[in-house]
């Protein structure tokens, strides 16, 4: 990563990465979502959550890839573990709007430093419903649920969002991404995303990475231990990792490293 991308990060709350991992990674990403999608069929693909995936050895895999960690290292350091995964996978025509909302009013961690990667496994357009963020807003007040207006007609991925009142669009970015691309973002940014109107699909993986500093206040919650050391200091609950049984999961390049000795 430069100096210059660290410096959009900053001042603007949000930077991308180009081909941040390969094709074919991201095709299996993709595979991914189809083989929840049969597996979980009474659950919607926007809902696919980090319960569904923390067992998972591709998704451990995958969030444990090299090129994604050495771009979190750079804002986080080297001791990394990821709070929570979560698929944010839009079906074509039916895909659900995400409310303008900050990721840190949901989290439990203590203190609020996470880095979110967005990773785009199909294209992420403006016709299939693409993140948009509001540049500049990671420097508002981190709002509380309570200040949130509640949403619950199940239209929305979220049942709650920030109040259209305190929202100002006239400068939103879309964040159009090819197949690999990331985004970066910070937990305190405003965004959010359209509902999917396309003929396509748009999948997408949100990844928390924290500091093994970061203290995750929900004592069942497992995390998944990444890079560097765990911190002595701080009672996170850590997933053991998972052993590739074909008979469960969803066959990928390189499911070799997870089979049981």
């Amino acid at each position: 990563m430069t100096t210059d991308l660290r410096q959009q990060y900053d001042e603007n709350g949000y930077v991308i990465v180009r081909e941040a991992i390969d094709a074919d990674l991201a095709r299996e990403t993709a595979e991914h979502v189809h083989w929840l999608a049969a597996r979980y069929p009474d659950t919607r693909p926007e809902h696919f959550h980090h319960d569904m995936l923390v067992t998972d050895p591709f998704m451990h895999r995958l969030v444990g890839d090299d090129r994604l960690l050495d771009i979190v290292q750079q804002f986080i350091g080297s001791n990394i573990a990821m709070f929570a995964a979560h698929y944010i996978a839009k079906p074509p025509k039916t895909g659900q709007k995400v409310l303008w909302h900050q990721d840190g009013t949901y989290w439990p961690l203590e203190p609020m430093e996470v880095t979110t990667i967005w990773l785009a496994a199909t294209e992420s357009t403006r016709e299939n419903g693409c993140l948009r963020v509001l540049p500049g807003t990671q420097h508002n007040k981190l709002l509380s649920r309570a200040e949130l207006q509640d949403v619950p007609d199940g239209k929305n991925v979220l049942s709650s969002g920030i109040h259209p009142s305190q929202i100002d669009d006239s400068h939103v970015v879309d964040l159009e991404l090819q197949p690999g691309d990331v985004s970066i973002h910070n937990p305190k940014i405003i965004h959010g995303s359209e509902a999917n109107t396309s003929d396509k699909w748009r999948i997408g993986l949100t990844l928390r990475y924290i500091p093994t500093t970061t203290w995750v206040k929900r004592d069942t919650h497992a995390s998944i231990f990444l890079r560097g050391q765990k911190s002595p200091g701080v009672a996170n609950l850590y997933a053991e990792p998972p052993s590739f049984d074909p008979a469960v999961h969803m066959p990928f390049r390189g499911q070799e490293a997870w089979l049981s000795a």
